[in-house]
């Protein structure tokens, strides 16, 4: 899908990945827009998430973009500002670079021809919120965690609920379903009305950690209608998964399990606070692989079920 003209007076930003990445790239797109005022600003990524961005007011158009597979439909006669908020290169370089901008602001990467001469160096220890702040910092747009507050109007069907959301792209993330379960039971025992959200392909999942103590909304929301659902929660339970950022986004409340990856890198960056991290791992786990990782195995549903007790007790009822 091509852009009609993109030209000099655009600023073409890459972030071509699911929605916690997408999200924690929120605060550097405020950047962008803060270094070039005025300027349309046109992200190539997932055409859902980009379509909820121009709707939220933090891009202007998408250009439908998933991977680096293929060309940037673009379309117009270059000459304007490309932005990487995809990765370090140099294949995410070269891809901007093939859209003949004037100026491209990304990290270092000598391979792809951009060397430290002229931009910062990556970081590979950074949490992914202050990596591309730091990034839009070094061209003029000065952004940080606060930036990545959204306007979202929160549901009335989630009111004082709290959302567990058990899915997760990779196994390694996926606490177990029994689990699930148990802690869903525990958690109505103790008067809380439940909600679990999925996708549609997790509604089996879903319906196996609902049973008959609550109600499951899997492949019922896009990701507008899960935004809103969350904002409207009192509490969400979640892995280290896409909606984890929405709660943070969004100000409600989270407990996190987290297992391969170190909650310093993709943990809550705003309002910390108001977020639970439960991690016993070390961050040298495989985020992408299929068996459950060692260090979420470690979290018990006895230590979900107090941190989820102690966080309401300290939380208004939304």
């Amino acid at each position: 899908m091509a852009l009609a003209g993109l030209g000099p007076g655009d600023v073409l930003v890459l972030r071509a990945l699911g929605l916690g990445d997408a999200l924690t790239g929120v605060a550097a797109l405020r950047g962008v827009r803060r270094a070039w005022p005025g300027r349309r600003v046109v992200l190539a990524g997932p055409a859902a998430v980009g379509g909820w961005f121009v709707r939220l007011g933090v891009v202007d158009a998408v250009v439908p973009t998933v991977g680096l597979d293929q060309p940037l439909a673009v379309g117009g006669a270059g000459g304007h500002v490309a932005v990487n908020l995809h990765g370090r290169g140099p294949q995410s370089h070269r891809l901007l670079a093939a859209t003949a901008p004037s100026q491209l602001v990304a990290f270092a990467c000598a391979e792809a021809g951009h060397p430290a001469s002229v931009a910062p160096e990556y970081r590979a220890d950074e949490h992914e919120v202050a990596r591309w702040c730091r990034l839009l910092a070094s061209a003029g747009g000065e952004c940080g965690p606060e930036d990545l507050r959204l306007p979202v109007e929160a549901a009335t069907d989630s009111a004082d609920a709290v959302v567990l959301h058990p899915g997760a792209a990779s196994g390694s993330r996926r606490w177990p379903v029994e689990r699930w379960h148990d802690l869903a039971r525990r958690l109505s025992a103790a008067g809380h009305r439940l909600l679990v959200t999925g996708s549609p392909a997790e509604a089996q999942l879903c319906a196996e950690v609902a049973g008959d103590v609550a109600r499951s909304v899997a492949g019922e929301c896009d990701v507008p209608g899960l935004a809103a659902l969350v904002a409207g929660a009192r509490l969400l339970v979640c892995g280290d998964t896409g909606v984890a950022h929405v709660a943070t986004g969004v100000g409600t409340p989270s407990v996190l399990l987290f297992g391969p990856t170190a909650p310093t890198t993709w943990g809550p960056a705003l309002d910390e606070d108001r977020h639970v991290v439960l991690w016993h791992g070390d961050g040298t786990g495989d985020p992408h692989a299929d068996e459950l990782d060692p260090a979420l195995a470690a979290i018990t549903v006895a230590e979900v079920e107090q941190a989820v007790t102690a966080l309401v007790a300290r939380q208004p009822a939304r």
